[in-house]
């Protein structure tokens, strides 16, 4: 046995948790019945050359840069939006929804193989996506006029959502549209070139949806974050520092926020023994298990690419966000809209995923999607699992050993007498854990924990209430959640 783990937990300094940040992209809904998904959002590849129109979309290099009926055969103008949208709307979840602005959207369906296969294919085979269209907005949209106009498409989208909650993403992944989308964007895009495309695009939704929440610029990760792909301007200059720098002054100029998330994505790039821990391969459990660490941590060095660029320095990636926020566009808020650590069918899978979402509520993000979770994914859904019905009101918690455990704890304002606990053994031994209260003293402990053994439901876990104090022993490599009165 180890030695003994004595975490204290202050229930008088709190900080907020934002309950969006339990949200999931594309989300399996009868699939996680039971479990309460806040933030839903529409994105991916498929949606930067989406025809709302008609409901075409191009696969860009993900299935042979083709057009085709991949998300919706119907051709009623926006099916594919409002059934996903009246899913996330029927489960009270907020909506994300995707606004094209790389220029063209897919012309047909005809599922026949790369568009450049077709003469003159970037004429023949799209249209013309604009941000603002010149005349009247109307429903149906005109399929004969010479454009899809993005600003008619919110225009009806806030028609439909009724007194839901509606945000919009400017499009996906830029930084690489170069690779995703060759056939529309063949090359990076400048710094300067997508900044006034943001500004475009995010002035003509604002101007259709004055209320609505706008996310951008929606990168790929860390090279988009840095030199945005490395574009032919970068000039060495930090490309978050430079969009934020420039939709501050937008608004300065403009009188109005356009830009009210700061979002990104993040794959972890972390190596273990089978490489990137993204993948599901054996070796790589260790490395997914401490990876969460490069959120944060500004002690912990990961392998990676990344830290190879930094010098063998920590990435700690949430802090340099939330401080270029700071400093170049206070106010805004952080929104990390795709992210997947792996091991889907493995406890290394859940302890990651448990660590990120107690991170991303520790650390000030507002809001968050998780990448292709299905009901399939047992490690991640205990993930999630862990904290349901946690509370908005994190806790601070000292005494952790960050190589070795991870304890997060909250309380509700409905239940201000309940304290809340996710608790994480990283080792492979089992350990002791004392766990005391700081301006209250505990009562009953029950417990619950995941381990290897029963992913797909957790079982009950003795838990001690002596002197004021919770004394329990976590199996080794395993997820616990306690409630504490």
């Amino acid at each position: 046995m180890q030695k003994t783990a004595r975490i204290t937990i202050n229930v008088t300094e709190t900080y907020p948790i934002s309950p969006l940040i339990y949200g999931v992209n594309f989300p399996d809904w009868s699939g996680m019945r039971g479990l309460t998904v806040p933030l839903a959002r529409q994105g991916g590849n498929r949606m930067t050359a989406y025809n709302w129109e008609t409901n075409a979309s191009n696969a860009g290099s993900d299935w042979k840069h083709q057009n085709d009926a991949y998300l919706d055969k119907t051709d009623e103008a926006g099916h594919t939006t409002r059934v996903f949208l009246e899913g996330a709307l029927r489960h009270g979840a907020t909506a994300i929804l995707t606004v094209p602005m790389a220029g063209y959207v897919a012309a047909d369906k005809k599922g026949d193989g790369d568009v450049n296969q077709t003469p003159n294919y970037l004429a023949t085979r799209f249209r013309r996506s604009l941000p603002k269209k010149p005349g009247k907005l109307v429903y149906p949209p005109n399929p004969q006029d010479d454009a899809v106009y993005q600003d008619e498409f919110v225009a009806w989208v806030e028609k439909q959502k009724g007194a839901g909650t509606v945000w919009y993403a400017l499009d996906n992944e830029p930084d690489i549209w170069a690779g995703t989308h060759a056939r529309i964007v063949p090359k990076t895009p400048t710094y300067a070139a997508f900044l006034e495309r943001s500004i475009a695009y995010t002035a003509a939704i604002k101007s259709v949806a004055p209320r609505a929440k706008v996310c951008g610029p929606v990168s790929y990760g860390w090279q988009g974050f840095r030199r945005f792909q490395d574009a032919s301007d970068a000039g060495n200059r930090d490309f978050l520092d430079f969009y934020l720098d420039g939709m501050h002054a937008a608004e300065k100029k403009t009188g109005k926020r356009l830009l009210d998330y700061l979002d990104i994505h993040f794959y972890p790039e972390a190596q273990g023994a089978g490489g990137r821990i993204t993948e599901d391969k054996p070796g790589n459990a260790e490395a997914r298990i401490q990876a969460p660490r490069s959120l944060w941590d500004p002690s912990y060095v990961e392998k990676s690419w990344i830290t190879d660029s930094l010098g063998k320095k920590p990435i700690a990636l949430l802090p340099r966000l939330l401080k270029q926020i700071e400093t170049h566009y206070p106010g805004t808020k952080l929104a990390i809209t795709e992210y997947h650590y792996g091991g889907r069918n493995e406890i290394s899978g859940a302890l990651s995923q448990a660590d990120v979402l107690g991170v991303y509520g520790r650390y000030g993000v507002h809001a968050a999607c998780i990448w292709g979770m299905s009901a399939k994914d047992t490690a991640q859904l205990a993930g999630f699992r862990a904290f349901a019905g946690f509370g908005e009101l994190g806790l601070k918690v000292t005494g952790e050993t960050p190589a070795e455990d991870s304890v997060y704890a909250a309380r509700s304002r409905k239940k201000p007498g309940v304290v809340r606990v996710v608790l994480l053994n990283k080792t492979e031994q089992p350990r002791a854990f004392t766990l005391a209260l700081k301006g209250a003293t505990v009562k009953v402990a029950t417990a619950t924990v995941t381990t290897a053994n029963n992913l797909g439901q957790a079982t009950s876990l003795p838990a001690g209430v002596q002197d004021g104090k919770v004394l329990l022993t976590a199996p080794a490599l395993s997820l616990v959640t306690l409630e504490l009165r």
